[in-house]
Order: C-alpha cells, then sequence, then structure tokens
C-alpha cells in the first residue's frame, strides 16, 4: 500500500504541492487531474524519489526517503514513465524493451519481450530502431519498457498524449486490464477525462497546490463539488436556480452536462441559438439563456438565432440541490 502524509513542496518560496494525503492499495488506478501547473508531474516525482519532501511516503511499512537519502534517485520497485521516453535511439523497439531484462535466461527474455510488444500493439514493428519510429510509437515502447521488469506500482504522466486517437482507446483497455490481472498499482497524471473516469478506481483533483476533491470518479462526474472539477471532465454549465424553476430567487447553484439539458418543442426554458458544432452522433448546441452562454447535446444542427426551448429533468435539478445542501451545510460545519 502506498500511503502519503503532508506531502509538500516548492521549487521556490511558492508551493507546487501542499500537505497532499491519500492511500493507494497494491492493485489499485489512482488518476491524478487538474488545470496545467498543478502539480501533477511534480506528484509522481516525489512518489518516485526523484524529489525531496519534508512530508512522509509509505510504500507498505517501508518509508521512502527520497534523492537526500538516496545514492541512486528512484525506487527500484516502482517504475517511472515521463513525458520524454527516454529511448536509446539505435536500439530496436524490442531491444529497447528487453535492454534491462537478464540475459541469463534468453529465452524467457525473448518471450516477455513479446508479451509486452503485444500489450502496446507494436508487434509488428519490434525489429525497427526507434529514431525511426513515430512520437506515438516510441511512447508505446516506453509504456513496455516501463513494464519489462514488473514493477509493484507504475507511475505515468500523460501517457498516451502522443498516441493517435484512434489507437488510443484499444491501447489503455489493454494496458489497464494487463494492469489489474498483474496486480500493479498505478498513479496516472493526465489531462484527459477518459482516464479518469473510464479506468481509474479512484481519482485525484489537484487545484491551488492541494487536494481540491477525491472520489470515486462515477461519484465526482454525477456529483461535482463545484464547476471547476466537473469542467475537467468536458463541457459543463453552471445555473441559477432561479434560471431553471419558475418563482425561485435563491442564489443556488447548479452544475449540468450539456447531455443533462435536453431541447423542448413545446415549454421550458426560452433560450437563442448562437452557433452548433458537429461531434459525431450529436451536435453541440451554444445558446444564449437570460444573458447567459449555455451548452447542450441535440440530433441536428439549429440555425443561428432560432428560438428554442429547454428542459431540465426535476428528478436530476433535486438531486443536485441535495447535494448543493450537503455541500454547504459541510462547509458551515467545519468553518466552526
Amino acid at each position: 500500500m502506498l500511503k502519503l502524509k503532508n506531502v509538500s513542496f516548492a521549487y521556490a518560496e511558492e508551493p507546487v504541492l501542499k500537505n497532499i494525503s491519500f492511500k493507494l492499495e497494491k492493485g489499485e488506478n489512482l488518476s491524478v487531474i487538474g488545470e496545467s501547473g498543478c502539480g501533477k508531474s511534480t506528484l509522481l516525482k516525489l512518489i518516485y524519489g526523484l524529489l525531496h519532501t519534508d512530508g512522509e511516503i509509505f510504500w507498505g511499512e517501508k518509508e521512502l526517503l527520497g534523492p537526500k537519502f538516496n545514492l541512486v534517485p528512484g525506487e527500484p520497485s516502482f517504475k517511472y514513465l515521463a513525458q520524454d521516453f527516454d529511448l536509446m535511439l539505435p536500439l530496436s523497439a524490442a531491444d529497447n524493451i528487453g535492454k534491462y531484462l537478464s540475459n541469463q535466461y534468453p529465452q524467457k527474455k525473448k518471450k516477455r519481450i513479446k508479451e509486452l510488444l503485444e500489450v502496446v500493439e507494436m508487434t509488428e514493428l519490434a525489429d525497427k530502431k526507434a529514431k525511426l519510429l513515430s512520437g506515438g510509437q516510441q511512447q508505446r515502447v516506453a509504456l513496455a519498457r516501463a513494464l519489462a521488469k514488473q514493477p509493484e506500482l507504475l507511475l505515468l504522466d500523460e501517457p498516451f498524449s502522443h498516441i493517435d486517437h484512434f489507437r488510443k482507446n484499444n491501447l489503455r483497455r489493454r494496458l489497464f486490464a494487463y494492469l489489474k490481472d498483474q496486480n500493479i498499482a498505478c498513479i496516472v497524471a493526465t489531462h484527459d477525462s477518459t482516464d479518469a473516469l473510464s479506468f481509474a478506481d479512484k481519482t485525484v483533483v489537484l487545484k491551488n497546490a492541494k487536494i481540491y476533491a477525491e472520489d470515486a470518479p462515477s461519484e465526482l462526474y454525477q456529483n461535482p463539488p463545484n464547476k471547476y472539477v466537473a469542467s475537467l471532465f468536458g463541457d459543463v454549465n453552471e445555473f441559477m436556480l432561479k434560471d431553471l424553476v419558475e418563482d425561485e430567487s435563491s442564489r443556488k447553484k447548479l452544475i449540468l452536462y450539456p447531455e443533462e439539458i435536453k431541447f423542448s418543442k413545446t415549454s421550458g426554458i426560452k433560450a437563442t441559438v448562437k452557433k452548433s458544432w458537429f461531434k459525431g452522433e450529436t451536435w453541440l448546441i451554444e445558446a444564449s439563456l437570460n444573458g447567459k452562454t449555455v451548452y447542450f447535446n441535440h440530433l441536428q444542427e439549429l440555425k443561428e438565432g432560432k428560438k428554442i426551448n429547454l428542459k431540465v429533468s426535476e428528478k436530476l435539478i433535486e438531486s443536485r440541490l441535495k447535494q448543493f445542501n450537503l455541500r454547504h451545510e459541510y462547509t458551515n460545519n467545519s468553518s466552526r
């Protein structure tokens, strides 16, 4: 089990991370998300042992002491894949993966390389030199190399950023299924909401050097505590309750995703279409509602200037209001 307690770090006077604490069980997948510069990459470097913290980091019963106490920085049972892949460019893809595997058992080594080439879908390019591979292909080789000597904890910094979109989804499924099968814990620092939602057991949101939210990804998505957290998963709307409910005068706010707002041919909230963007199965419609911008999904393009009606289910409004009231009750109790 990985345990962080009051982990802090600053490159200068301004803290990059402050009092970060969380736990990760063996075999669990944690996604770390947040805007650029929030400290995601720094957190991975602290855990791996490339940077020193005055806080505490444990793997099981062992305290990880960092570069001030280790002659060679980095934990031997961990693997860290940075955004620069650090491959041996003159070597082939297969040789890069097998570089740190023992030559004492050549057949076993060959089998391991073949297995990992299949995981990252690079079998056909096994003999191609790394310098001749594309950025996405190099990233896939680097992923396989990080798994070559099977780690107990894998730290991935934007691991799919260079990989073609058509290949990315299948690669993610194969990689994270492999990690689960091998009981390898994983922390992924990412900007991609798919990494956070589809494959993580839990998600940590960083903002202003601190943990801003922490929960199962489904809970963070379905009941986002604020607009910032919701926006990390895609387009989002923030409404005053009075914009949605007649005779409402409170200043309560609701967070809604575009798919939660429906087009109505009869009655509803009056809005005016501004723009339409084709997204494949649906169109993302930008409209104006009481002088504010609102985004919703629709099956067809809508003409600019068209007057429309929108609606939100009463059940959804009640659910979000309940979450709003619980958050404010917690905030008020915490401040006493």
